[in-house]
C-alpha cells in the first residue's frame, strides 16, 4: 500500500496540472471504487474549480470552489497518471497499465486529462460536504508538521501496553505513517519493536522521533518507495526502496553489525528488524 511519501509524490504530480483549474469533464467508467461514488458525485464535481490540492496523512483532499473537499485515498494499487496533449473524446491509452482499469477520468481545464486505474479498487473518493466530520478528524500530527515532537509523542505513548511497532502505526498517534518507514526509523534509532510503547525513556522517544523526520524526508526526496504497484505520475517509480536498511531484507546482513534481518509477524503486519542493534 503506498505510504505517505508516495502519496505526497502523487500529490506533487498533480499539482500543476490540476490546482486552480476547472474539472472540465468528469467520466465514472463504474458506479464505484471500495466505496460507492455516490449518484451525485459528478454533478458535484464537474465544472467545480480545484482551488488546492493539499495531502494529511494517505488521502489526497482537493478542496473545490464549492465549499466540497474531494478525498482520495490511493488503496492497495491505485495510480493516478496524467496524458498530456490529448483530443477530448479520445480515450487512447498512452500510459503503462490496463485500461480496464480505468475508472475515474478527469479531464481539467490546464488542458490534462488525469486517469485514476486501480485493479483491486481498494483505492477510494469521497466528497465532504462543507462542515461535516470526515474520517480526518481524529488523525494524529504530521510526521514533518512541528505539532509532532519528543514530547507530544511521548505524550501519546505514556501508559501504553502495546507494542512500540504497533502503537506506530495508530494513525491517532502519528498521522498517516506506516508499515514501511516504521520498521526504518526504529532501526535507525536502535529501538525493537517488541518494546512496549509506554517503556520508552526520553532520549529513545526524542532520537525516534528526529529518525522518524528523517526517513519520511529522505523518502519523499528520493520519490517515494516503489514496492509492487507504485508509481509516480509519469510513470517512474521511486528509489527508496534501495536504501532500506530492514525492511524487506529478511536473511540479509545487517549494514552496521553484519547479523542477519529478521522478520516476525505483529498484528498481521511484516516486521523486519536486527535483534543485535535493536535489542
Amino acid at each position: 500500500m503506498p505510504e505517505l511519501p508516495e502519496v505526497e509524490t502523487v500529490r506533487r504530480g498533480l499539482s500543476p496540472v490540476m490546482e486552480g483549474f476547472d474539472f472540465t469533464k468528469v467520466i465514472l467508467n463504474r458506479p464505484d471504487l471500495r466505496f460507492p461514488f455516490g449518484d451525485d458525485f459528478k454533478a458535484r464535481v464537474q465544472g467545480q474549480t480545484l482551488g488546492r490540492l493539499s495531502r494529511r496523512a494517505k488521502f489526497m483532499i482537493a478542496e473545490l470552489g464549492s465549499g466540497d473537499r474531494l478525498f482520495m485515498h490511493l488503496g492497495m494499487s491505485g495510480r493516478f497518471t496524467i496524458d498530456r496533449d490529448y483530443a477530448p473524446g479520445d480515450f487512447t491509452h498512452t500510459h503503462n497499465t490496463n485500461p480496464k482499469h480505468d475508472h475515474v477520468i478527469f479531464e481539467m481545464s490546464s488542458g490534462h486529462r488525469v486517469v485514476y486505474n486501480d485493479p483491486r479498487r481498494f483505492g477510494f473518493m469521497e466528497l465532504i460536504a462543507p462542515g461535516a466530520p470526515s474520517r480526518l478528524d481524529d488523525l494524529g500530527p504530521e510526521p514533518l508538521s512541528n505539532s509532532l515532537s519528543a514530547p507530544v509523542l511521548r505524550k501519546a505513548l505514556k501508559g501504553k501496553k502495546n507494542k512500540i511497532k504497533t502503537a506506530l502505526l495508530d494513525q491517532r498517534i502519528i498521522a498517516g505513517l506506516g508499515n514501511i518507514y516504521v520498521c526504518e526509523a526504529l532501526y535507525r534509532a536502535q529501538i525493537s519493536p517488541k518494546r512496549a510503547a509506554g517503556r520508552l525513556s526520553v532520549a529513545e522517544t526524542e532520537s525516534l522521533t528526529g529518525h522518524i523526520k528523517d526517513v519520511i524526508a529522505e523518502a519523499i526526496e528520493a520519490g517515494g518507495s516503489s514496492l509492487r504497484d507504485f508509481a509516480n505520475t509519469d510513470g517512474n517509480l521511486g528509489y527508496f526502496q534501495h536504501s532500506f536498511d530492514v525492511y524487506g531484507r529478511e536473511g540479509e546482513p545487517c549494514k552496521t553489525c553484519q547479523s542477519s534481518i529478521v522478520r516476525i509477524v505483529q498484528t498481521g503486519r511484516s516486521t523486519f528488524y536486527c535483534k543485535a542493534c535493536q535489542g
